[in-house]
């Protein structure tokens, strides 16, 4: 009888979020291993690179693939310069510092992140909740769910490091998916991805079935 080896998939999730964001991708067992990676707390001025050196430590298997949510997708690629990767997949995220919206471009320049008050974050979500109002409601539901990376320092370094994070040349093969409904870095700064009619920043999440059905032919391919 032969026996294929399993193919390893590690997943990193958005900035702020838990790996419970992939809790609805779901591959054939047979085939294909999946690896939820969550954050590790950042040391103090510690580097982007400084950073992502001790987080292959939860990298077990050689020549895998890496798909990155959002600032994740940031994260897997600066993994990808560190360690053999076997495919590349971005979800809602930027391939280059050139994608990022007039907006980061200007709170990088003026280093607006050193007003943002992070010690907030945390009883913004909960008060909100309390409100219950509509669709602020459902959206505050799902950051209470999968938002659970609340620490200070970490906001702080995560806000930095992706404001900083500087990249031109990105690996040719880069797999990018992209909806283009996404807010948090809208589609007219992307170029190259596979477009998402109707995406938004959070479908790894509401979009999960697309994912299951198109995932394995992306990888294969």
């Amino acid at each position: 009888m032969i026996t294929h080896k399993k193919t390893h998939i590690y997943m990193m999730p958005g900035l702020a979020a838990s790996s419970m964001v992939f809790e609805n991708i779901k591959l054939d067992s047979k085939k294909y291993s999946l690896h939820r990676i969550d954050w590790i707390q950042p040391k103090k001025s510690e580097s982007l690179n400084a950073y992502c050196i001790r987080l292959t430590k939860k990298i077990k298997h050689k020549n895998p693939i890496l798909l990155g949510v959002s600032f994740g997708g940031i994260i897997v690629q600066e993994l990808e310069k560190i360690i053999n990767v076997k495919k590349l997949i971005i979800v809602s995220s930027v391939k280059s510092h050139k994608e990022y919206p007039i907006l980061y471009k200007i709170a990088r320049d003026y280093q607006l992140n050193n007003a943002l008050p992070f010690g907030m974050f945390d009883n913004f979500i909960k008060f909100s909740l309390k409100l219950n109002i509509n669709k602020l409601y459902k959206r505050i539901d799902l950051a209470e769910r999968y938002l659970t990376e609340r620490n200070e320092i970490y906001l702080e370094w995560a806000v930095w490091s992706l404001l900083n994070w500087k990249q031109e040349k990105y690996r040719p093969d880069l797999i990018h998916i992209h909806g283009d409904k996404d807010k948090v870095f809208p589609i007219e700064n992307i170029s190259k991805c596979i477009k998402i009619k109707g995406g938004r920043h959070e479908m790894i999440i509401l979009r999960a079935k697309w994912f299951n059905e198109n995932l394995p032919s992306l990888i294969e391919n």
